[in-house]
């Protein structure tokens, strides 16, 4: 299978030794140039975290509307938007101006998100859910009001003295095939078999917030089987798309090395503790000389039935750093046989 390889960033910025992300203004344009970079690498995806009340990434659309502007082919999106905090019609009116800057190459991943370093910091936003509804609920509904919007049904009633009818209003602007392209960032086997049924292509990250026993990409690997045959039993006619991400950090030199070397021990191995209540498994990471995460890679279950590999970038080690960690990605890509 033919695999697109991009980038996710979290966007961390902060003014400590060894960061050369200090500011926001340095992560946001710094995100850009590692775009633009990527691009002229080979990679294939720039895509975004979006985290609120933190020193990260949170506004995805100007960003991502730059972005758009300043490349040409890869694609651009986010893993993921947390739709608690979300005004779905805003959302679907800056989506979809995104998506026509960049010529309609927007995979635009959204999800309940993962714990904030705000408690119910979605209601400072002013989204408070309903009587019996959870905060998962609410995004939910959210993002079926958003999708509804992108779809061009009808959200606001004409006003007559300024249109001369009274009839329903969609939303403006509106790209035709932005609904297609909507992800769900699911971090259960349960979940993506939801995904499957709205419709929405399947993220998975490196967390899967249950756990079985066996080996992370074992779980995510049924997780994916899941999602695909609920997707074949709901009679979609088109073919979804399945995202995983994965830390992936090849040693080629002395500076990755010193960075990266001794962590391979550590983080080499799958993670198990608590989120949220209850048992969470954590992927492990890819971290040695590139012949050995070849081998390593070609074993892993749910990258191999993946159709996009998301790899997680140490952004405040700046742009020249992961622009170079890419291209041996990329390269490493086709020593798998990702790439054409």
């Amino acid at each position: 299978m033919v695999k697109r390889i991009g980038f996710l960033s979290f966007g961390h910025y902060q003014a400590v030794p060894g960061s050369v992300v200090r500011t926001a203004a340095d992560a946001l344009q710094q995100t850009i140039e590692l775009a633009e970079a990527a691009e002229e690498v080979g990679a294939d995806g720039a895509f975004v975290r979006v985290h609120h009340f933190a020193p990260q990434l949170a506004s995805p659309f100007p960003l991502l509307a730059a972005i758009g502007a300043r490349t040409r082919r890869i694609e651009i999106g986010t893993g993921v938007i947390d739709m608690r905090y979300q005004n779905p019609l805003a959302m679907a009116e800056d989506a979809a101006a995104a998506d026509l800057i960049s010529g309609e190459r927007l995979q635009l991943g959204v999800s309940r998100g993962s714990p904030e370093t705000a408690l119910a910091g979605y209601e400072s936003f002013g989204y408070v859910p309903g009587d019996g509804e959870s905060d998962a609920d609410m995004a939910r509904r959210h993002t079926t009001l958003f999708r509804a919007a992108i779809a061009g049904e009808a959200m606001a009633n004409a006003n007559p003295q300024m249109t001369g009818s009274t009839g329903g209003l969609a939303i403006q602007p509106l790209s035709d095939t932005l609904p297609e392209r909507i992800w769900w960032g699911a971090g259960t086997r349960a979940t993506a078999e939801w995904t499957a049924e709205q419709g929405m292509n399947l993220m998975s990250s490196t967390l899967l917030t249950e756990d079985t026993g066996v080996p992370f990409d074992q779980l995510q690997a049924e997780q994916i089987t899941r999602f695909r045959q609920t997707w074949s039993e709901m009679g979609w006619e088109r073919e979804p798309r399945v995202s995983v991400s994965r830390s992936i950090i090849p040693i080629t030199d002395e500076q990755s090395r010193r960075y990266f070397g001794a962590r391979a021990q550590v983080e080499g191995r799958d993670q198990v503790g608590h989120l949220d209540g209850g048992l969470a498994r954590f992927g492990r990471s890819y971290i040695g000389d590139p012949e050995k995460l070849v081998a390593e890679l070609a074993e892993d279950e749910a990258v191999r039935m993946a159709d996009t590999v998301l790899v997680t970038v140490p952004n405040q080690l700046g742009v020249d750093f992961n622009a170079h960690l890419l291209s041996d990605i990329v390269a490493i890509g086709r020593e798998l046989g990702w790439r054409d």
